[in-house]
């Protein structure tokens, strides 16, 4: 199989689409981009030592909502704030993709020869 040569821009597209969805994996992400789960984790390793991230603790884990009573006014606050980040990173997880999709529409439309 042929190795495929991605830009610098898509790379580091990819690599913000990864740290911007929470609970991402690299084996989803690279699905979504149609490359591979080990070129994914590579560039992302390469972005997170070129800032000097460690691995630890680089990308937090989805928390869970803890259960409270219908009477615990400072825990349903805590959820809706929980919430209200969870639709944030949807939402800039939803705006990476789009603005690699314009530039993948961009890209294909210049490379067409009709």
């Amino acid at each position: 199989m042929a190795m495929k040569d991605y830009s610098d821009e898509f790379k580091a597209d990819a690599v913000a689409l990864y740290g911007s969805t929470p609970g991402a994996t690299y084996k989803s992400i690279a699905a979504d981009l149609g490359v591979n789960r080990a070129t994914l984790r590579e560039w992302v390793l390469r972005d997170r030592e070129r800032r000097g991230v460690s691995a630890m603790g680089a990308k937090p884990a989805v928390s869970h909502r803890a259960a409270a009573g219908p009477g615990d006014p400072d825990e349903r606050v805590r959820q809706l704030e929980a919430r209200v980040a969870e639709v944030e990173a949807s939402e800039r997880k939803l705006a990476t993709e789009r603005d690699i999709l314009r530039k993948a529409a961009k890209y294909f439309a210049g490379e067409t020869n009709w």
